[in-house]
């Protein structure tokens, strides 16, 4: 890969520096001038002095054109605005296709992108307008919902990650804001679509896990897998969590780390040619998870009030979730079956910690009442976890992992501070004692980062 730019220039200019200097001669100038291809650097200046006045015409362009077409809008026939909205369609990707697949340029290509990305944007702009002008009444969620599964199917067929990137965000707006509208599963007079929405979870792992691989990008899969963890809790949290049975609770706890800490992708990476695999990406994010959760629920409030499900609250479980969640259980005991095999010691901390988060829930809701029991042992679950992370970052010297603790070891602290009643002063000596014992551990990392040489 070719570095950049501005990495190039500033070499060139050193080593013209150098060979001024005598610390080089002709010779060694010429070989860093091939390598890095010196000679070019003006000629990819110009291009992009070029890139820049083609967008900004073609936005000036654009704007004139969807004047000219607002301002006739009104007047034109049906057929002819359909023609118009499928034309503009297909030049723009058939014009972003050729470039992206044929560059003669490096420039070209990232303008096909560009140009493909517009396309997908397009679509859901045609989308709108061709229900207006056939009269398809529909709700917001409903278009972005159609919207993110067609730029689904162009990210999967281009392999493009930012396509997939924009599906997952566009399926999950019109997921949230379909959340709480009465009609919302029912979803029109689409059988289809209204499956994919109540069992949203499972399909989120079918539609955006390949598509990760396929594209080899980090970046779907870690959306991807948040977006299936926050349809799964949205599901739960809908059936109010007081009110169901206790078990749901310690599902909602419990399962999305279980099934994101097990996760394992040998079968991607051996079928896939050239795979990245996201292993350690799942770890993290289940530890996210537990440290949002274990977060939360260390507030006095969440356990003021307790109830005890009745039968008819059990009844009242919709089917696709109880599906779902038994279709995500028995994924994640595949997981941990076959992570068994190679248990090591942290995947047993982490278990711990996953089981006994999930424990107290289920029995705060059973018996009626764990109020002081479960606010201590979340407290301590998170200063665990905020230690584990830190001890981790120290032995492995990855500042991610001492940095995440060192934020859970000092928001626990400030927060209990400011929620219990405490003097002003003692919150301003915590306050101060919080600052410098941050920039105390800081230094001291740095240093012994250093010393060890390694870090990231």
């Amino acid at each position: 890969m070719m570095p950049l730019d501005k990495f190039r220039r500033q070499l060139r200019q050193e080593a013209e520096q150098w060979r001024t200097e005598g610390l080089i001669d002709d010779s060694v100038y010429e070989q860093l001038s091939e390598r890095y291809q010196f000679s070019d650097l003006e000629t990819a200046a110009r291009n992009r002095f070029v890139v820049i006045l083609l967008g900004l015409g073609s936005i000036l362009l654009g704007l004139g054109v969807i004047t000219f077409v607002a301002a006739n809008w009104q007047a034109w026939h049906r057929e002819l605005k359909v023609i118009l909205l499928l034309s503009v369609f297909l030049a723009v990707n058939i014009t972003g296709f050729y470039l992206w697949r044929r560059p003669i340029q490096r420039w070209q290509r990232r303008l096909g992108q560009g140009l493909l990305l517009l396309g997908g944007l397009i679509l859901g702009a045609n989308m709108a307008l061709m229900s207006q002008m056939f009269h398809q009444s529909g709700l917001l969620y409903q278009l972005y919902l159609l919207w993110g599964l067609g730029i689904l199917a162009m990210a999967y067929g281009l392999q493009l990650t930012s396509l997939g990137i924009v599906a997952i965000l566009l399926i999950s707006l019109g997921y949230i804001q379909g959340q709480g509208q009465p009609e919302f599963l029912a979803v029109g007079e689409f059988y289809w679509l209204r499956q994919i929405v109540k069992h949203l979870p499972i399909l989120a792992i079918l539609m955006f896990i390949p598509l990760a691989y396929w594209c080899r990008s980090r970046w779907i899969f870690r959306l991807g897998a948040i977006a299936t963890v926050c349809f799964l809790e949205a599901n739960l949290i809908e059936q109010n969590l007081s009110r169901s049975p206790a078990w749901i609770a310690a599902v909602a706890c419990a399962l999305p780390a279980a099934l994101l800490w097990g996760y394992r992708d040998n079968l991607w990476v051996e079928r896939l040619q050239g795979a990245e695999s996201f292993n350690s990406t799942a770890r993290t994010l289940a530890i996210t998870f537990l440290g949002v959760v274990f977060y939360l629920l260390s507030f006095h409030g969440w356990w003021d009030t307790s109830s005890i499900p009745s039968v008819d609250d059990t009844a009242r479980l919709p089917s696709y979730l109880l599906v779902d969640i038994l279709i995500l259980s028995c994924l994640t005991i595949g997981e941990w079956l076959r992570l068994w095999r190679r248990l090591d010691l942290t995947s047993i901390f982490v278990a711990g910690m996953i089981v006994v988060g999930g424990l107290i829930p289920y029995w705060h809701l059973s018996t009626g009442g764990l109020t002081f029991e479960a606010v201590l042992s979340f407290n301590l679950l998170l200063f665990v976890l905020a230690v584990g992370l830190v001890r981790q970052g120290l032995a492995q010297g990855q500042r991610k992992l001492f940095w995440g603790g060192m934020v859970l070891l000092t928001l626990q602290i400030l927060t209990r501070m400011w929620e219990y009643d405490t003097d002003l002063l003692f919150k301003s000596f915590v306050l101060l004692l919080c600052g410098f014992g941050v920039i105390a551990a800081g230094l001291w990392f740095e240093r012994y980062v250093r010393k060890i040489g390694v870090g990231e």
